[in-house]
């Protein structure tokens, strides 16, 4: 697979012939629009994680012609923004739902903040994990109730992922949680079977360098931490 860092969440994945848009809200390297001009794909899925403004575009909308499928959160549905869109190519996701056709398999898990997650396994066999906003949030100046709150919901969702096996994995590492930035990956990828781990959620922050906690919790896991859009990894 070829990976490209959009940015912020955002990725477009090339697997042979078939093309993998991530929460693409904005693309200043024109990484989407070169793809798309060039043509040289049978399909293309545009998935949204969530609402938020740094995860959903309105000008992915520029795509619907040769879009094989919109997939949204069902969080979407309700936004003024999904209006622009042809709602006939659109399949809105809830939480542990599935969906597929004859070129790629979707499954949903929930988000520890708005959204979904998305595992989609192409017809080649690839497993692709990206997280959304789901994470480990800690907040260091929040109430010890919604900390609480966080660790209870982060946990309760592991236990569905326990196991989980994937080629690539996209999952955030926010530097504003600070010393707290790498938790819930750590947790994450000690308990999933991932073969390759891509930083994600970076913006205004610098170049992740994996601490050995992290490391160690996964030996020998190949790691990407983009920072300038457009950069590009083969996996």
């Amino acid at each position: 697979m070829d990976v490209n860092y959009l940015l912020n969440s955002g990725f477009l994945i090339r697997d042979e012939k078939i093309l993998l848009v991530f929460d693409d809200y904005e693309d200043p390297a024109g990484i989407v629009d070169a793809a798309y001009d060039k043509g040289d794909f049978d399909r293309l899925y545009i998935f949204v994680t969530h609402a938020h403004f740094d995860h959903f575009g309105t000008h992915i909308r520029a795509y619907a012609q040769k879009t094989s499928r919109y997939i949204f959160s069902s969080d979407i549905k309700r936004t003024k923004r999904v209006k622009i869109f042809p709602k006939e190519k659109i399949t809105y996701m809830k939480r542990y739902t599935s969906w597929e056709d004859d070129a790629i398999k979707v499954r949903t898990y929930d988000s520890t903040d708005v959204g979904i997650s998305f595992f989609v396994e192409t017809s080649s066999g690839k497993k692709i994990f990206h997280a959304g906003d789901f994470n480990w949030w800690y907040w260091q100046d929040d109430t010890p109730e919604n900390i609480e709150l966080a660790n209870k919901v982060f946990k309760r969702q592991m236990k569905r992922l326990d196991g989980l096996e994937a080629d690539i994995v996209f999952f955030p590492i926010d530097g504003r949680l600070g010393n707290a930035q790498e938790r819930g990956a750590i947790e994450f990828v000690s308990r999933t079977n991932v073969k390759n781990f891509v930083a994600m959620h970076r913006v205004d922050y610098p170049l992740w360098t994996p601490s050995q906690e992290f490391l160690s919790a996964k030996k020998d896991l190949p790691v990407w931490s983009p920072f300038t859009p457009g950069e590009q990894r083969s996996f």
